[in-house]
């Protein structure tokens, strides 16, 4: 039980991903010959590109994402494409009551109500977290390449319907990118995550304490209302002020958040004796006691609560992505379109 205190400090660090010695042996070494660097630690420019085909079936616009298939037992209509209003006429049943012409309404003594036109673009934001912590996994691949795929799929589906997109990134340092559309936008945007997610740079650095809620403030400026925002991160900087700007960026936009869980994280190793280490700092891992186990479980739980209540509170539709999970096929139950899902959408 000696050792219970000092994990949980070195767990922590042990997120931020391979031990020292591989750092040193890795930037004297060609990134061929480095077994650390591979489709698993790190992606390329290629393998982003190729992933258009993919998104072309993710349909970011639905009305009923946030329901069933997302985390936090709520509803949550996407605002969908800004909407410029054209013109009213008479109500006709289902028509949406909220969007009533009470002034027409008021002057012909007739029930109108406001047609729109939607706009052909609409922002959509990523806010990448690429601390160190992103930087681990047991098993599959690194969360930080997870999210670096998912967040190329969104930017491509983006495009593919229209809308610009635009990012911001960070891995101690914050890497804004203004909304931009089409082909370019989504190129723009997945040179910048290759560059910024090169795990033997990011990995020199210590994780700011505040890292999370200092990006969640400048995503203000990167987001102008009416965006659809997602958000890609384990979530271990959350504290009482991300719930503050959170709010302030749900009250003008669309929020999805996307967490990135290890297997570690979700149950403890079989019962052992582990040494981990950060790189930088060495601890021993102790499961043999139903008591250790128990203390283990217990401290990633109430992280995965929390996240979940902070989500549910706000209305924010909250995914979960593992490092074992195919990317494309995840994204794909949540924002597949198919025809019964238009049809759906229509009767809404």
């Amino acid at each position: 039980m000696k050792f219970i205190d000092p994990f949980f400090a070195a767990l922590k660090k042990l997120r931020h991903g391979f031990k020292a010695r591989d750092i040193d042996q890795a930037t004297t070494s060609t990134a061929n010959a480095n077994p650390a660097l591979n489709p698993a630690t790190r992606v390329s420019l290629d393998e982003l590109i190729t992933l258009r085909q993919q998104a072309r079936n993710l349909n970011l616009n639905r009305k009923q994402t946030g329901r069933a298939q997302l985390s936090g037992g709520h509803a949550s209509r996407f605002r969908g494409r800004g909407m410029d209003y054209q013109e009213s006429r008479i109500y006709q049943p289902g028509d949406d009551i909220r969007s009533m012409d009470w002034r027409v309404t008021a002057r012909t003594g007739r029930p109108h109500t406001k047609l729109y036109q939607e706009e052909r673009e609409r922002p959509v934001v990523l806010c990448v977290d690429l601390n160190p912590g992103m930087f681990f996994a047991s098993r599959g691949a690194l969360k930080s390449v997870v999210a670096i795929r998912a967040a190329s799929l969104i930017g491509w589906a983006a495009a593919a319907h229209g809308d610009r997109i635009g990012a911001l990134l960070f891995n101690g340092e914050h890497h804004e990118l203004p909304p931009r559309g089409g082909k370019h936008g989504v190129l723009r945007l997945i040179s910048q995550l290759v560059k910024q997610s090169d795990p033997l740079e990011n990995l020199k650095h210590p994780p700011h304490p505040e890292g999370l809620n200092i990006a969640l403030a400048r995503l203000r400026r990167v987001s102008r209302p009416g965006s659809l925002i997602f958000l890609l991160s384990d979530f271990y900087g959350i504290d009482n002020e991300t719930g503050k700007h959170l709010m302030r960026l749900r009250q003008h936009n669309d929020v999805v958040a996307i967490q990135l869980l290890d297997a570690l994280e979700l149950s403890p190793p079989p019962p052992a004796r582990y040494a981990v280490s950060d790189g930088r700092h060495e601890g021993i891992l102790d499961t043999r006691s139903a008591a250790a186990r128990k203390t283990y479980s217990d401290f990633f739980n109430q992280h995965h609560q929390a996240v979940q209540d902070l989500m549910h509170s706000l209305a924010i539709p909250l995914l979960q992505l593992s490092t074992e999970d195919d990317v494309a096929g995840a994204l794909m139950r949540r924002f597949r379109t198919t025809p019964a899902n238009n049809a759906q959408e229509a009767a809404a």
